[in-house]
């Protein structure tokens, strides 16, 4: 068995069918985690939510600020945007059956390979955040999306404040901001008090920011963290994270991780126990960009 963490899709279907077929990829023996943001910008998002629903529990997916878009819309929060690419899927017959399996996914998932503990997000974690406690926060928001007072959520959820997480928040400002801070966060301070306009790579930090990764004593620093949501990011060589948004919508790579226990070879020049699997996405770029 195969298990591969999948950066951000975006609606790149004919790219993730390429990067499938390279891993000779089976559902009956493998295991996806995708990091978010399976749907938008790229021109097959309805075909990608049909393949992870076929594939069962072989994939298993957490959700991106991009999904959540799209349930916003669904749900008659938001308005589609002029670059959105979801009409495949709102005036889609089965409609109902894809939006109601993206509900349920998680915004955070861990696993424990090797006598590590991994953390799944889509965008990144509060420095003040443990796994244990970020993992609870994720389910606070998960408990909603999956009920019946899901709208009411969702009518709350675009803004950007608050920026600081406090323990004391309630109702839709503490929800927000864990729905922020998972699927939005690149920069933030020590103190945790993030910024969401800027979106270049690590160096374009505005004063008094880091990358939310680079904070001192983080409290997710003892486990390995993996994330997408960052396309302009570039490679982190570092043992305890993984950013795995390459951009494919954009016309970069989509990159797979292969995490297989006892793997000694490797193509990842930072982390030789795991593989790293990469596509090209020209083909997928839409036009304009």
């Amino acid at each position: 068995m195969a298990m591969y963490l999948i950066g951000d899709v975006q609606g790149c279907d004919g790219a993730l069918q390429r990067l499938l077929d390279i891993l000779a990829f089976s559902p009956s023996r493998d295991t996806l985690y995708i990091l978010g943001d399976l749907v938008n910008r790229g021109p097959a998002s309805a075909a990608v939510l049909r393949r992870m629903m076929v594939y069962g529990d072989a994939a298993r997916c957490i959700l991106g600020n991009h999904d959540l878009h799209l349930l916003a819309i669904a749900h008659g929060a938001r308005s589609p945007q002029h670059n959105d690419t979801l009409e495949g899927i709102l005036a889609a017959p089965d409609r109902a059956a894809m939006l109601d399996w993206l509900q349920h996914q998680p915004l955070a998932r861990q696993l424990d390979i090797q006598g590590k503990t991994w953390l799944l997000v889509h965008a990144g974690v509060l420095p003040q955040w443990s796994a244990s406690k970020t993992l609870t926060l994720a389910r606070e928001v998960e408990t909603l999306l999956q009920s019946p007072h899901a709208s009411d959520f969702f009518h709350g959820m675009y803004r950007n404040t608050p920026t600081l997480w406090d323990d004391a928040l309630t109702g839709i400002d503490r929800l927000r901001t864990i729905v922020n801070a998972l699927t939005r966060l690149r920069f933030c301070t020590v103190q945790g008090e993030m910024e969401f306009k800027t979106k270049e790579g690590a160096a374009a930090a505005p004063d008094g920011f880091l990358p939310w990764f680079d904070v001192p004593g983080r409290a997710t620093q003892d486990v390995v963290v993996a994330f997408g949501h960052w396309s302009t990011l570039g490679r982190l060589n570092r043992d305890n994270l993984y950013a795995l948004d390459t951009g494919c919508v954009w016309g970069g790579k989509l990159s797979a991780l292969r995490l297989d226990v006892g793997t000694k070879a490797s193509n990842h020049p930072d982390h030789p126990n795991h593989q790293l699997i990469q596509v090209d996405c020209k083909a997928e770029q839409q036009p304009g960009r």
